[in-house]
């Protein structure tokens, strides 16, 4: 299914989407992307359902080929305090708040948001795989927090982090049992698999 351009065709609109709610460690990352009218690239899709190889290979073109674009990330101290939601949320405002364009309507992966300055959203369930510049901001996303987890395994590499990217593989758990948390596990995670 091709994925749509502009979900309202009047205002500017930015796609926003998040990473790594379901991962046992390291941090969420978000991005927000504005299309530009010309973006032209019928490989964009759910950075789910892309291999790694194609992900990263898009990474350039959507940085060169879209109006704006910005990424950003919160810790696991954060996510400890504040809970994954609002955490997840938080980093979709700081990625907004780097724009150097301001849009005119969100557009937002999920059915959760808190409202952000004065802009209207409109909360699209699996808009990553609707609407195309949220594909965009899921592939910025995913391919930034991918990077860094595999940085981070070079560090603690009996947690597998470069193949599970933090997610609660059979490997990453018993490692769990194992060695115990790192720094960059979530602590308010359920990380006792025994």
């Amino acid at each position: 299914m091709e994925l749509l351009k502009a979900f309202s065709g009047t205002f500017l609109e930015a796609g926003c989407d998040e990473v790594g709610r379901g991962c046992l460690c390291g941090p969420v990352v978000a991005a927000a992307v504005i299309l530009d009218e010309n973006f032209n690239q019928n490989l964009v899709n759910d950075s789910k359902k892309l291999t790694f190889k194609t992900r990263m290979a898009l990474d350039d073109y959507i940085k060169e080929n879209v109006k704006d674009f910005a990424i950003a990330q919160l810790p696991p101290s954060y996510i400890d305090e504040f809970n994954i939601l609002n955490a997840s949320i938080h980093a979709m405002h700081l990625a907004l708040d780097q724009l150097k364009i301001r849009p005119e309507l969100l557009l937002i992966d999920g059915n959760k948001f808190h409202p952000y300055q004065s802009i209207p959203h409109q909360c699209i369930i699996k808009g990553d795989s609707k609407i195309l510049s949220i594909a965009c901001a899921s592939i910025l996303a995913k391919n930034y927090r991918d990077k860094l987890m595999i940085e981070l395994h070079e560090e603690f590499p009996e947690y597998g982090w470069n193949k599970n990217m933090g997610y609660a593989t059979k490997q990453h758990r018993e490692a769990l049992n194992k060695y115990g948390p790192t720094i960059h596990h979530r602590q308010s995670f359920r990380l006792n698999y025994d």
